[in-house]
């Protein structure tokens, strides 16, 4: 009896662990909607929303999808996708702040 008190123990760990991230994924839902009547401007709202959707795709990633406990192949693809989101996200901004500007004629 020992065994099946210890595995319903497990149980209520992973399901705990994944009632935490549904309360963390319905928190950073209800960010995106409070952050979406601040009126920022066009890029900076987007920069906004793609960090917090970001988050939210790791988390689902990392708990639903189990890929946190995967070898560390998985991870190094996943800090390598995440390092071109950042790159971009980076490349509007850049291109905002050349200093090369079109005329009108």
């Amino acid at each position: 009896m020992d065994a099946h008190a210890s595995h319903a123990a497990e149980i209520d760990k992973h399901v705990r662990g994944y009632v935490v991230v549904f309360i963390t994924l319905l928190t950073m839902t209800a960010l995106t909607v409070m952050v979406s009547y601040l009126h920022l401007e066009t890029h900076e709202a987007i920069a906004v929303a793609l960090t917090i959707a970001t988050f939210k795709a790791s988390l689902v990633g990392l708990f639903f999808m189990h890929l946190i406990s995967e070898r560390q192949v998985i991870v190094l693809v996943l800090a390598l996708t995440f390092t071109f989101a950042l790159v971009l996200l980076a490349l509007p901004i850049l291109t905002n702040l050349d200093p090369i500007a079109i005329r009108p004629r």
